[in-house]
C-alpha cells in the first residue's frame, strides 16, 4: 500500500464527526420494498439529499472551516465550485462568522447560485472551464488573503466526507456487501473508502458516473489519471476531474466504477420520487441508475441478491426544471 496517500484514520474521522456534529444532520437510511423487488437486491439509501445545504458537501466544508485556526479563519475562505460545495462552504463560513469568496461558472444552476447568495457567499462568475475557475480563484486568493478550501482535494474535506459512510456502518444492523457512491472529483468516494476499511472491511466500495463524464472510469480502467475534458451530462455535480489526493485512494481501494447514460439517471430520479417521495439531483441518482443498468443484464449483475447501500449525495435540483 502506498504510504504517501491518505490512509484510513479512525481517530481523524471520529474527530471530524465530533467537530461537525452540531452543524449537520445525521441523515437517515431508507429502504423501499418495491425497489428491492424490482431490482432483486436488498437496498438502503443514505439520504444526503436531506443534509444541511442539501448535500453531503456540508460535512467536508464544516470540517475544513472549523479546523482553521483563529488567525487563518480571520482571513476568510475561498473556493471554486459549480454549486453544492459553494453553498456548503458559504454556510459553514457563515456559521463561523467569516467571509466566503466563491468562484462559480456562468452556467451554474440557478437554484445553487441562489443558495450561495442566501448563505452570504460572495460570488464571482467565470467561464465554465477549469482554467477559468482556477485563474479567477488565484486572483481572489491573492487579493483577499482568503484560505482556499478545495471542493475535494483537501484532507479536511475528505475526512469530513468520510463521516457519511461511518454513519452508514454504525446505523446498519448488518454489514452490506457493497456501498456505492457517485464520483466527480472523488471526495465522497475517497472518504467512503477510508471509512469502509475501518468499519466494514468486508464491504466492497463501488462508484457510479455519467457516461458523458467518465474520466474516473477511464482513469480506473487504465490505471493512469485521465482529466475530465468537455463533459456532457445532466449530472452537473460530477463534471470535475479526480484530484491528487482522491485518485490514489480510488485507484487502490475501489472495486468497480459503473458508467450510466443520462436517460437512466432521469429514470432513477423519477423512480425515487414516485416510489420513495425523494427529490434528488441527477448527480445523486447515478447510484440507482447503475443498478438499473446492471439489472438489464442479470447474468453480469454484481448487485443481484446483494445487500447494497446507495449514497444519494444531494437534493439540490431546480424543481421547476425537472428532466421528466
Amino acid at each position: 500500500m502506498n504510504q504517501s496517500r491518505l490512509q484510513p484514520d479512525r481517530l481523524r474521522t471520529e474527530e471530524a464527526h465530533r467537530r461537525i456534529a452540531a452543524y449537520i444532520h445525521r441523515t437517515p437510511l431508507l429502504s423501499s420494498r418495491n425497489i428491492n423487488q424490482l431490482l432483486g437486491a436488498e437496498l438502503w439509501f443514505k439520504c444526503e439529499n436531506f443534509q444541511k445545504a442539501g448535500a453531503f458537501k456540508s460535512r467536508g466544508a464544516c470540517n475544513a472551516v472549523f479546523s482553521l485556526s483563529e488567525k487563518e479563519a480571520s482571513r476568510g475562505v475561498c473556493t471554486h465550485s459549480s454549486g453544492n460545495h459553494a453553498q456548503a462552504l458559504a454556510r459553514a463560513a457563515g456559521l463561523r462568522s467569516i467571509s466566503a469568496h466563491i468562484v462559480m461558472p456562468s452556467n451554474a444552476p440557478a437554484v445553487k447560485v441562489n443558495a450561495v447568495k442566501h448563505y452570504g457567499g460572495i460570488i464571482t462568475f467565470c467561464e465554465p472551464t477549469l482554467e477559468a475557475r482556477e485563474s479567477m480563484l488565484s486572483g481572489i486568493r491573492e487579493t483577499t488573503g482568503a484560505v482556499e478550501i478545495h471542493p475535494y482535494n483537501h484532507p479536511d474535506v475528505i475526512y469530513g466526507q468520510s463521516t457519511c459512510a461511518k454513519e452508514v456502518f454504525e446505523d446498519l444492523d448488518v454489514q452490506p456487501d457493497i456501498i456505492i457512491t457517485p464520483v466527480g472529483g472523488g471526495g465522497l468516494l475517497t472518504g467512503t473508502c477510508l471509512s469502509t476499511r475501518i468499519w466494514a472491511p468486508g464491504t466492497l466500495v463501488m462508484a457510479a458516473e455519467p457516461e458523458g463524464a467518465d474520466d474516473a472510469f477511464r482513469s480506473f480502467t487504465s490505471g493512469v489519471l485521465v482529466p475530465s475534458e468537455n463533459p456532457k451530462t445532466i449530472a452537473d455535480g460530477l463534471l470535475t476531474s479526480l484530484g491528487s489526493l482522491t485518485w490514489p485512494v480510488i485507484r487502490d481501494e475501489v472495486a468497480a466504477i459503473h458508467t450510466v447514460p443520462d436517460e437512466l439517471i432521469v429514470q432513477a430520479m423519477k423512480l425515487l420520487m414516485e416510489r420513495m417521495k425523494l427529490v434528488v439531483e441527477p448527480s445523486a441518482a447515478v447510484t440507482l441508475a447503475a443498478l438499473l443498468k446492471m439489472h438489464q443484464n442479470p447474468e453480469g449483475n454484481p448487485f443481484r441478491g446483494k445487500k447494497v447501500v446507495l449514497v444519494l449525495s444531494g437534493g439540490n435540483v431546480d424543481v421547476s426544471r425537472l428532466p421528466f
